[in-house]
């Protein structure tokens, strides 16, 4: 059974990466049987933003994602609140927890206070990188004693609290995905623990808050590698036993660089906001870096749960490709009802002013639409033309085997006639089957006919056949479009 967690820092939005490691995170502890909980990173105080602790959690649940403790959305109020008994799960409120494990570490010789400048930091960082040397802390302070150290805090000097990393022998773990990973020690540098500020480093945290918190399975990025060896000595330090570790591959751009806003959208919002669905979202994260080993791609978050392993994530980097990110969404866009896709489109056809148009008009719209629209975002311009007929040049409804006499004279033949059909047949099938029979009858050729009926219904160069859009419309305001066009040719 698995206790996962997801511990992301509020110093932005949720990342399309972050994502699909709190997907990997919940799919693990789902079917196991165990737990998903979220646990809120906020000790980086310079780059902590306000509204990012709703923004992770509001994600979250959109995709589906919702932890079994820890921070949560009240299910009534929408309230950030936390739940479980491990907590609390948000880390600037865990201070007093951190303390108490750092003066233990103190105590026993395993850390300890570092006294020196961010100019001399910097100073010796310029030095090692003149020399070709690894850049790292150089144990200056190592050898200064706990009581020395608190005279000098006693005497108003700032200090800083480090691990006290051994300088001998291997660090050696074993991977979910990687397999067996060595780290010689000394080259490991004295980690910083405690912030002069009397915040933690997010290394001290991890061991400490996974500890209390019962997890006993990490995934998280392969950036958190080569900080695996100082976690695991922090373990040791304090008689634990170290959780089973994964490391997942970078997402990338196209060009094998590492994913940034710098080349496209990295937040899950902006997926969002431009209509993405989170099914298809969710479905296209997971296939990044993980294989399940058939032809199969389309997976709902209940088959992930069963179909999901680490075994199967890749270790080399996974290219974010938009264009198969599109293929998704119109996949799971094309499943879904006319009438759902309307509820769902909503937000987008309220801000095209386009709410008041009766909902079951708009989902015959959607019906004319749906196989060609990527997102949601783009439903609206889509069917605009369905709501307020474009107002198009008249040239637009000949044929180009005719010319305007022949498309005035074809559309008023072709007007009286359906205005014979009443409206109980006016279907998909009926038109199709009436209309090729008048048009065989008058000895039209198709396009002279079908052209400029279509034409004159969607007012566009390019649009749904010209049937569909007649049933979509009905046999009213049909009739009402094809006297405009008449009247265009006149």
């Amino acid at each position: 059974m698995y206790i996962t967690r997801f511990a992301p820092s509020p110093t932005g939005y949720l990342h399309v990466g972050s994502l699909r490691t709190a997907l990997y995170c919940y799919l693990l502890a789902k079917e196991s049987g165990g737990k998903f909980l979220l646990r809120i990173e906020d000790t980086d105080r310079e780059r902590y933003v306000e509204d990012g602790v709703a923004n992770i959690l509001q994600s979250l649940y959109w995709a589906g994602i919702v932890p079994d403790e820890g921070v949560k959305l009240d299910e009534i109020s929408g309230e950030t609140v936390q739940i479980g008994e491990n907590g609390p799960y948000i880390q600037s409120e865990r201070l007093d927890i951190y303390r108490k494990h750092v003066e233990q570490l103190l105590k026993a010789g395993q850390a300890y206070y570092c006294f020196c400048t961010a100019e001399r930091l910097e100073a010796l960082r310029e030095e090692q990188q003149k020399n070709k040397l690894p850049t790292g802390y150089d144990g200056h302070c190592r050898g200064i004693s706990l009581e020395e150290a608190k005279t000098k805090i006693a005497n108003g000097e700032k200090a800083i609290v480090r691990l006290k990393m051994p300088k001998e022998g291997e660090t050696v773990f074993n991977d979910l995905i990687r397999g067996e990973v060595r780290f010689k020690n000394e080259l490991v540098d004295d980690q910083v623990l405690l912030k002069s500020d009397g915040f933690p480093t997010y290394h001290l945290a991890v061991v400490v808050d996974d500890h209390e918190m019962k997890v006993n399975l990490i995934i998280r990025g392969e950036e958190w590698v080569s900080s695996v060896p100082k976690h695991i000595q922090l373990y040791k330090y304090f008689g634990w036993e170290a959780p089973q570790m994964a490391h997942l591959p970078l997402l990338l751009n196209a060009d094998r660089s590492k994913l940034s806003k710098r080349q496209g959208d990295v937040a899950v919002g902006d997926y969002r906001r431009k209509g993405y669905l989170p099914e298809a979202i969710v479905n296209f994260v997971a296939l990044l870096g993980w294989n399940p080993g058939t032809e199969k791609e389309l997976f709902t978050l209940e088959e992930l749960v069963k179909e999901f392993s680490l075994e199967k994530v890749n270790k080399a980097g996974a290219v974010f490709n938009l264009q198969k990110l599109d293929w998704f969404n119109q996949q799971y866009i094309k499943k879904l009802s006319n009438e759902k896709i309307v509820e769902r489109a909503s937000a987008w056809i309220e801000e095209a002013g386009l709410g008041g148009v009766e909902k079951e008009f708009l989902a015959k719209a959607v019906g004319l639409e749906k196989e060609r629209i990527v997102t949601l975002a783009e439903l609206p311009e889509a069917i605009k033309f369905m709501i307020e007929l474009p107002n198009y040049d008249s040239m637009l409804l000949v044929w180009k085997k005719s010319d305007s006499p022949e498309a005035h004279k074809i559309l008023l033949e072709l007007k009286e006639f359906l205005n014979t059909i009443i409206v109980r047949e006016w279907t998909l099938t009926n038109l199709e089957a009436k209309i090729g029979e008048w048009v065989e009858e008058k000895g039209y050729g198709t396009g002279n006919v079908l052209w400029p009926l279509r034409t004159a219904l969607s007012g566009l160069q390019n649009s749904p056949g010209p049937y569909e859009i007649a049933e979509a419309l009905g046999k009213e305001w049909t009739l009402e479009r094809l006297d405009i066009a008449i009247g265009k040719l006149k």
